[in-house]
């Protein structure tokens, strides 16, 4: 069904009580339920920077530290640390009592395992381990980083928000390839994956982990403070159609739709037993992303013609509506307002746009009218609505543009895939993640230059990796000149194009209490 179609059934179903199949609720315990912003395909949240696998992760798994809302690491899974020898050798106690869902205690080697399997995959792991000498268990308690020279960030690596987190899972897990999906989903955290009731494209559900083993003490805030599981069941329900999932909120057959599409989320919001809320108050970056192992996007001139094309507004009113509290069009390589952020080289991106001027710029750079594979996630309402401005942008430059509409699940195995357009890869896809991750270059993964040891898009950029090592020994009052630089640098080589900031609506029914900031989280909700 065409997208305009689906908002005006949901509109008016939200004003008439539109007739749709209903959800039953099937227990007398009525379990939490929650409609994600996208089909769960991926279990694995080390493999994919899929924000769905993030949240899944979150779920399941638990963490050493946890940042709160003001991005400072708290211990988790950590008892506590003690740093020696000038910072180069971390000692990290457990806490007591720490159980995987199938019974066995959570040890040191289970945690080594895990943070040298993350460490291969993320960005900011990837570079604690190569400032790691040696990191092992002492014994069943207790683990040591041994540094190469100190990293005060150690804290900060381990307990990261965005995507691609430091979750810890038993050895056997662990060791897995960290190129292979991991599809035994085992972890320590609130809740229990039910894998006897997983269902691709309906379903997945979870289980209050009786074991869990809260922190004591503080309140929760984002990733850090007791993690406490009200529900004694939690179920996912995969419901791409926007009218079922609107009708299903308003009768309360779902308690919470996490990402309502702007002009449904409207409406829904003027419901008094509906609340509407932005969660997530960093917001949600979205950019251009290339694949740039092959033609024709392996050419960085090819990347910079369109920079003079791309007008942020058109692509954030599509995603997030005409609201301008919604999102921003100021968009670039950080986060606005972080301390990296700054206006270096913002005129490429602000000053008038030129379509004819890009079309020359893609002459210039060798442009001769090959193929370029763009992807569409039909069942994402943001990211769908951004790939089709992408896919219209691009063909307005002169670009020959075949559009391929595919669900998410295949969306998000497609742009893993590294091979040429013509055997199953891609050329350009338009994706978003957590605002958190862009405050500075350590949890950036976005802005790596490291090739195929990147992710989706794997550019090449060794100027951009020489800046953002030399961050990391960089004085905190120093840094924001190497912010500076980064972004002239990253203007030039184009790792991506920015193309806004949203910031996007949640809704859930009245009598759901205890939203915790930052994340879609599932402890400290209740119902009243």
């Amino acid at each position: 069904m065409p997208a305009p179609l689906l908002r005006r059934r949901a509109l008016a179903g939200i004003a008439t009580g539109l007739a749709v199949p209903r959800l039953g609720h099937g227990q007398a315990a009525r379990p939490l339920r929650f409609v994600p912003q996208a089909d769960l395909t991926i279990l694995d949240p080390i493999w994919t920077p899929g924000i769905v696998s993030r949240n899944h992760g979150l779920m399941v798994f638990d963490t050493l530290y946890g940042v709160d809302t003001d991005l400072r690491p708290q211990p988790q899974m950590a008892a506590g640390h003690v740093a020696e020898d000038g910072g180069r050798r971390w000692t990290i106690t457990l806490r007591p009592g720490l159980r995987f869902h199938d019974g066995e205690p959570v040890r040191a080697r289970d945690v080594v395992a895990s943070i040298r399997r993350w460490g291969q995959r993320d960005t900011f792991g990837i570079a604690l381990m190569a400032m790691t000498d040696q990191l092992s268990a002492i014994d069943d308690a207790r683990l040591a980083f041994r540094l190469k020279r100190p990293f005060a960030m150690l804290p900060d690596a381990l307990g990261k928000p965005g995507t691609m987190n430091a979750f810890i899972m038993p050895e056997r897990l662990a060791l897995t390839d960290p190129g292979t999906q991991v599809t035994e989903m085992i972890g320590s955290g609130p809740y229990r994956f039910l894998a006897d009731e997983y269902e691709v494209g309906a379903r997945t559900a979870y289980g209050r982990f009786s074991g869990y083993v809260p922190r004591e003490g503080g309140t929760p805030s984002l990733l850090a403070g007791p993690k406490i599981a009200h529900f004694e069941r939690v179920e996912w329900l995969s419901l791409p159609d926007p009218a079922t999932a609107a009708a299903a909120l308003q009768r309360g057959e779902v308690d919470w739709w996490e990402q309502p599409p702007a002009d449904l989320a409207e409406a829904l919001g003027r419901r008094r037993d509906i609340r509407l809320e932005v969660l997530d108050t960093a917001g949600s970056p979205a950019f251009l992303r290339f694949n740039q192992l092959h033609p024709p996007f392996d050419r960085p001139e090819m990347r910079r013609a369109l920079l003079g094309a791309v007008a942020q507004t058109d692509f954030m009113q599509a995603v997030a509506g005409t609201d301008r509290s919604l999102w921003r069009d100021d968009l670039g390589f950080f986060l606005p307002g972080s301390p990296m952020a700054s206006d270096e080289g913002m005129a490429a991106l602000s000053g008038p746009r030129d379509l004819e001027a890009a079309k020359r710029a893609l002459a210039v750079a060798g442009y001769k009218g090959e193929r370029i594979i763009h992807l569409q996630p039909t069942d994402y309402p943001s990211v769908s609505a951004m790939n089709l401005v992408a896919a219209d942008l691009l063909r307005r430059c002169g670009l020959n543009v075949e559009l391929q509409a595919m669900d998410f699940g295949s969306f998000i195995r497609r742009i893993a895939n590294q091979e040429p357009p013509e055997r199953g890869g891609w050329n350009s896809v338009c994706v978003s993640t957590a605002g958190a991750s862009w405050v500075n270059p350590a949890a950036h993964n976005y802005l790596r230059g490291n090739g195929r040891r990147s992710i989706v898009g794997w550019p090449a950029s060794e100027r951009l990796e020489t800046l953002r090592d030399r961050w990391f020994d960089t004085p905190p009052e120093e840094q924001a000149v190497l912010g500076r630089e980064m972004q002239r640098v990253a203007f030039e080589d184009v790792p991506f194009i920015p193309i806004g900031l949203f910031y996007q609506n949640t809704a859930y029914r009245g009598d759901i209490t205890g939203m915790v900031k930052g994340a879609p989280v599932f402890w400290n909700l209740r119902r009243n």
